[in-house]
């Protein structure tokens, strides 16, 4: 069974966010910070609720060529399809009427891109969420913990005819198939993103995906756990 590739985490990375991973496979790596403040957006107050949100972004050498910096209000497609697939994928393990009038915030800023960075920001971000949540809910007493589940992403896609796990940048442009799988660590599918790159693809192959996705992330759950020691909260 093909494995994930390599991963390094390192809890507080910084000293100025409640929660701070800087989170590496492979050769993608990707900063996730998160902090919560004691409001919610205009449209969410009073009803009791909290909300988690993410924000991505790449800095301008995480990529061979230098990529321009996006500037306030001028965030192109893509990156804000990949904020809404990280703060989905986020919020599905949050109860948010436990968490209360409060707001998290996930930034994920990739410093280095070899494929994966979308997976890598989710998974990455939900331990930030927990030493963020952690330093919330961790020191107050009576308050019960919002988080559900834990959740990771893995890519997963058919290159040259077979099944491939994890996808490095190489990869993925040679891939006739490309998908994006994100589960709870109880084996719950959050989101499926997939494509035929200018080619289909079967049940077969979608099981074979599938089946390499679920492995990947139960891997990945294990890692998660492991960072995050007796700070895992489930």
């Amino acid at each position: 069974m093909p494995s994930i590739r390599p991963v390094k985490i390192k809890r507080k990375f910084t000293k100025t966010s409640p929660g701070s991973v800087l989170y590496q496979c492979g050769e993608t790596i990707v900063l996730c910070t998160a902090s919560v403040e004691g409001k919610v957006p205009p449209w969410m107050i009073g009803k009791g609720r909290g909300w988690v949100t993410a924000e991505y972004n790449m800095l301008p050498h995480s990529t061979q060529e230098r990529k321009p910096r996006e500037r306030a209000g001028k965030v192109d497609g893509r990156t804000t399809e990949i904020q809404r697939l990280i703060g989905r994928s986020l919020r599905a393990v949050v109860n948010m009427e436990k968490l209360g009038e409060r707001m998290v915030t996930v930034d994920c800023d990739v410093l280095q891109a070899d494929g994966g960075t979308r997976t890598a920001s989710i998974t990455g971000g939900f331990i930030a969420l927990i030493d963020a949540l952690q330093a919330e809910f961790g020191s107050t007493k009576g308050l019960i913990h919002p988080i559900t589940d834990s959740v990771a992403a893995i890519s997963v896609g058919i290159v040259k005819g077979k099944p491939v796990l994890d996808l490095n940048y190489e990869q993925d442009v040679d891939a006739e198939v490309d998908m994006n799988v994100v589960m709870t660590g109880k084996g719950r599918f959050v989101e499926l993103q997939g494509t035929g790159e200018e080619a289909t693809f079967d049940d077969d192959d979608l099981a074979a995906m599938l089946k390499l996705a679920r492995a990947g992330i139960k891997e990945l759950t294990t890692l998660q756990q492991a960072a995050l020691g007796k700070q895992w909260p489930l």
